[in-house]
């Protein structure tokens, strides 16, 4: 489908990776490219977007410097997704594809009216509302926060939203891209989803060595979180 465009997020050298990749995408009929991923570990200064004051506030602790390399190679799809003007499917590159998963694609590129941006992997699982019945699978809308970015199809005018509304990063992005209060979009989803994760560990988005908040410093946090929550104008916990 030549008006679908698949970017896949990469570290330059994930040669592994990008091997699966190939066998994933090859056995399907779209053209495809690897995005060069934002390597977290070698920037030299956090971005002028990350406001670490805020994420250590709400989380607890800061984000690591892959994590904000992951939010920023995701810009880079976005950016990508504009400057092209057409619908981009967008991964990471620790992905199996399952069998319905072009089947899905077909769905959604005859139904554009129904749908802006809709999830195609999710980690947890959560309530779904049926949006529309496809038989073999469903459109519908995650009733909170199924986390993980792995793949996602969206609109150029949704990339276009998604980049104007990251203009500050608090938060890693997985839960950005289901912070509604905060670049009012709606992410669909697909029942059941039609990409999976292959159970590697990610190289851009690493959580290494984080405890949980206990004691003082867990109740500071719900203090700066209820307070974030009633009087931001974009809070990262909606009411």
């Amino acid at each position: 489908m030549s008006d679908i465009q698949l970017l896949v997020i990469s570290l330059a050298g994930s040669d592994q990776r990008q091997k699966k990749v190939r066998s994933e995408l090859d056995k399907t009929k779209f053209t495809w490219h690897f995005l060069d991923a934002v390597r977290g570990s070698a920037l030299e200064r956090p971005p002028v977007e990350y406001k670490a004051d805020k994420v250590k506030s709400l989380l607890g602790f800061e984000l690591t410097p892959n994590e904000l390399g992951c939010f920023l190679s995701h810009k880079k799809a976005w950016q990508a997704c504009v400057d092209k003007n057409v619908i981009t499917i967008i991964f990471e590159d620790d992905f199996y594809l399952l069998p319905h998963f072009e089947k899905v694609v077909h769905f959604l590129s005859s139904n554009l009216k129904i749908w802006d941006a809709v999830r195609l992997q999710g980690l947890s699982n959560v309530p779904q509302e049926l949006i529309r019945d496809a038989g073999e699978f469903s459109l519908v809308r995650n009733l909170g926060d199924a986390v993980g970015a792995t793949a996602y199809i969206i609109k150029p005018h949704v990339a276009r939203q998604l980049i104007e509304s990251s203009g500050d990063i608090y938060e890693p992005l997985d839960h950005f891209l289901e912070h509604y209060q905060k670049h009012q979009l709606t992410f669909l989803a697909i029942n059941p989803y039609p990409v999976d994760i292959t159970g590697v560990e990610t190289t851009i988005a690493d959580r290494p060595g984080r405890r949980p908040i206990k004691g003082f410093a867990k109740n500071r946090r719900s203090i700066l979180r209820a307070l974030d929550r009633w009087f931001s104008k974009n809070p990262w916990f909606p009411k």
